[in-house]
């Protein structure tokens, strides 16, 4: 059962005020006209991941889907730049991310905790958990043979 639009609306303007302040990006949410499902279009920079064998990035982009189940239903997440990374498809594979809080997601998660899993999850891959794909199963292959020493800060930026 799917919490009532006025309070639904409640709880995300709450929770992206809290993602503004963490990441100093502008969140803005008009909850007179946003319409379901919402896409909320991340920049994230200063974060150490491969983005071939071997190349680094440090800026990546993905989308966070929220739809009205939001609350019962986790959100979804497409990663749009490439990546090199075990639990994160490449965007021609889908884009999809496999991050366990997203399989422990309950009620009352976050989408700021959301946000702080994608950092760590992004900055520290599980080559031990990949997903299936070619390019996934290189990558896990590639970061057990070649450990990073990355250290990084995070920043973010709203489209």
């Amino acid at each position: 059962m799917s919490l009532p639009r006025p309070v639904l609306l409640r709880r995300l303007s709450n929770e992206l005020r809290m993602c503004s302040e963490y990441t100093g990006a502008d969140f803005s949410f008009d909850p007179d006209t946003v319409s379901f499902p919402m896409e909320i279009d991340m920049r994230m920079s200063n974060v150490v991941a491969y983005s071939a064998p071997g190349e680094v990035a440090t800026d990546h982009g993905f989308t966070i889907i929220v739809t009205e189940e939001y609350g019962e239903r986790k959100p979804e997440v497409r990663w749009r730049t490439p990546i090199f990374h075990p639990n994160i498809m490449s965007p021609e594979d889908g884009g999809y991310v496999c991050i366990k809080l997203l399989n422990e997601w309950s009620f009352g998660t976050t989408l700021l905790s959301f946000l702080k899993g994608i950092e760590s999850l992004v900055a520290g891959p599980n080559p031990d958990d990949p997903f299936g794909t070619e390019s996934c199963l290189a990558a896990a292959k590639y970061v057990k043979e070649n450990p990073a020493g990355f250290s990084a800060s995070v920043s973010y930026q709203s489209k």
